[in-house]
């Protein structure tokens, strides 16, 4: 059971709780049958509305997409929900229509809807006119492709201002689009779109990292040879001017495709038209393919943007994401409220530390979107945002992709910014959302994040499958919510797409995350349950171990796997320390002790070995499973889903852990 902090790090004033939109929302939502109480308790007036858009799905779903007047078109005797007791199986919105990008593309005027920077400094800024004239220049391109509704098109892509024309003017036309960064290796990216089969594909001619220029074209030839169905690859330059586009099978220049004087139009398409392929990680085989409907993922990303995180037209978010994560396409239909997205590709670190906050300064971010991964290296910089940068604009930080420990919560009050709303969120590719995520009406408690997404029937189930509060099990979703995946790609029994989500608890959404709910209706994610730890029988959250240990300054990172020994199973952690520390025995202790004195005895290691590097997924998040394979003898599947499968070799026949 947790122990969480009784008096918040932050709560947000009496005028920030009146202009919060979830306020207006509330009003908005009497109409439909809420009735919180008189505002003097918002707390209180929270949890009601919580119960009430759990209680009441239709009309809370409703509600919501009038409150955020989402462009959709309805049939005579408009309907909500239909089967909405079947989980997989509920219709949502039948008989209704609307275009995904016409939603994005709402606003016309010569405000700025996009920017863009990277490591090397640069900068551009497109206009909303600028970008609608990009959008319909390349739509009219695909249509001359061949390209109609249904069809796929790929993008092989740094985060570029393109990227986005690119995945607008797609689904302006109700084709799918899907997307892979380009530092995904030629075997991760043919397991990806190899089953996709797109039409057309849009690529950079490469991308800078680190100080690096890395080409891609040389990559795309080989991906080429294999993807008979691409039509015409369309090459965005980045790294040069002029790239040579001719060594392209079918390959075209970004700025030559298309008609220039092309107006946009936007079929109306059913509100579960497929919008979307997203991918699982693919550690442990080849990558499922997650297709996501543009109905369902437009109402909840409106609903995580408006009420959950407060966006309006004046703000500019920022997330640092790759195209080849979900929070790509989160910070991307951003644009549907209005507000400017910021963009950047490159280091985080490049040319130090100081990069992301110089242009948090300079383009006056209001929403600043990072991972643990990146607050926790931030801390060990020793750079403190708060004391070099002007932060005045800055009114909420964003953190997932894995569990951010209680000590970076403080790290953000005390290094960023003393008034900022910290959002914990969490989701996943599988839903193209979030479960749990922030409110601007609540409080901030160390460690927890703030509250369950309204609409997402959350709960936690213990190991008998009851739910329970304030204690650890299984994160599931016991009622079906709009953005659950339309099912995977050429799976036309829907039987993988069952056994991902339903097969532990029939009818019931399992999503893999071991967590507490806690009694103020906070959530504490402790990390993934395929991860769990199993010493005599008792499960730990990996997440549990990492806050300990990644608070010593000697060490940079860590990972915990359970190895099988003497007929159980037990707790090796492996750390990745600062240039010219070693593991010594005083280390050794130090670790233990702040592990014993801050979790329990259980959750002490039996053994610690220093690692030059641990593996990751492209998207950043650390891989347990397929180390836990390695040391365990075992095959890991899909090496290329990882960005650095070289580290893999590294936990190889380890004589620490032959004793």
């Amino acid at each position: 059971m947790s122990t969480p902090g009784s008096k918040p790090l932050w709560s947000p004033s009496s005028d920030r709780i009146t202009q919060a939109n979830i306020t207006r929302f509330a009003e908005f939502a009497r109409a439909y049958g809420f009735a919180g109480s008189d505002g003097s308790d918002p707390v209180a007036d929270q949890a009601a509305l919580y119960a009430w858009s759990i209680e009441k799905r239709p009309e809370f779903w409703d509600a919501l997409s009038r409150f955020t007047q989402v462009a959709m078109r309805h049939a005579i005797g408009r309907r909500v929900l239909v089967d909405g007791d079947r989980m997989p199986g509920a219709k949502w919105f039948p008989g209704s229509t609307l275009n995904f990008a016409e939603n994005l593309l709402r606003r016309e005027d010569d405000a700025t809807a996009m920017v863009f920077c990277n490591e090397r400094g640069d900068r551009r800024e497109l206009s909303w006119h600028e970008l609608r004239v990009e959008v319909a220049r390349v739509a009219a391109g695909l249509r001359a492709e061949g390209v109609v509704a249904g069809d796929r098109v790929a993008g092989f892509l740094p985060n570029l201002p393109e990227a986005v024309v690119a995945m607008l003017a797609t689904t302006s036309i109700g084709a799918i689009w899907s997307s892979c960064s380009p530092d995904f290796g030629l075997q991760g990216v043919l397991d990806r779109f190899g089953q996709i089969e797109p039409k057309v594909l849009f690529a950079a001619d490469g991308y800078f990292y680190a100080g690096k220029q890395i080409d891609s074209l040389a990559a795309m030839a080989g991906i080429l040879e294999k993807l008979p169905s691409v039509r015409r690859v369309v090459v965005v330059p980045y790294v040069s001017e002029w790239p040579a586009v001719e060594r392209m099978r079918a390959g075209v220049a970004f700025h030559a495709f298309g008609e220039a004087d092309a107006t946009l139009s936007f079929p109306q398409l059913p509100f579960d038209h497929p919008l979307f392929i997203m991918y699982s990680s693919g550690t442990t085989g080849v990558p499922k393919c997650i297709v996501h409907g543009a109905g369902g993922t437009l109402l909840q990303h409106q609903k995580e943007h408006v009420l959950h995180t407060d966006l309006k037209p004046a703000d500019r978010l920022f997330y640092f994401t790759t195209c080849g994560w979900m929070m790509w396409n989160w910070l991307v239909s951003a644009l549907a409220t209005g507000a400017s997205i910021v963009l950047y590709e490159g280091s985080p670190f490049l040319p130090n530390e100081r990069v992301l906050w110089e242009m948090a300064e300079r383009e006056r971010i209001t929403v600043f979107g990072t991972s643990p991964k990146y607050l926790a290296a931030l801390e060990k910089s020793g750079l403190q945002p708060r004391e070099h940068f002007d932060l005045r604009s800055l009114r909420t930080v964003l953190s997932t992709g894995s569990p951010l420990a209680p000590e970076g919560f403080e790290f953000v009050y005390r290094a960023i910014k003393g008034d900022v709303q910290l959002s914990s969120i969490a989701g996943g590719t599988d839903i193209i959302s979030c479960f749990v995520l922030g409110n601007p009406a609540l409080p901030v408690y160390r460690g927890e994040i703030q509250c369950r997404g309204l609409g997402m029937k959350v709960e936690i189930f213990d190991e008998d499958g009851r739910p329970v509060v304030g204690e650890h099990g299984e994160l599931v979703c016991t009622a079906a919510f709009p953005s659950m995946p339309l099912g995977f790609w050429k799976d036309a029994n829907g039987s993988r797409y069952r056994a991902a989500y339903f097969e532990r608890y029939p009818d019931i959404w399992c999503h893999g995350d071991y967590a507490e709910l806690t009694p103020r209706g906070g959530m504490i994610i402790y990390g993934r349950s395929d991860a769990v730890l199993n010493p005599g029988g008792v499960r730990i959250g990996t997440a549990e171990i990492y806050r300990q240990v990644e608070k010593l300054d000697e060490v940079l990172e860590s990972m915990a796997v359970g190895q099988d020994w003497d007929n159980d199973v037990r707790i090796v952690l492996f750390v990745r320390l600062r240039p010219g520390v070693a593991l010594t025995e005083e280390l050794k202790k130090k670790i233990r002790t702040t592990i014993r004195e801050n979790t329990t005895p259980r959750h002490v290691p039996a053994k610690i070995v220093a690692i030059g590097d641990i593996p990751r997924t492209i998207s950043g998040k650390i891989v347990e499973l397929a180390v836990r394979n390695v040391i365990h003898g075992k095959p890991v599947k899909n090496t290329d889903a990882l960005a650095n499968p070289q580290a893999l070799e590294l936990y190889r026949d380890l004589p620490e852990l032959k004793t």
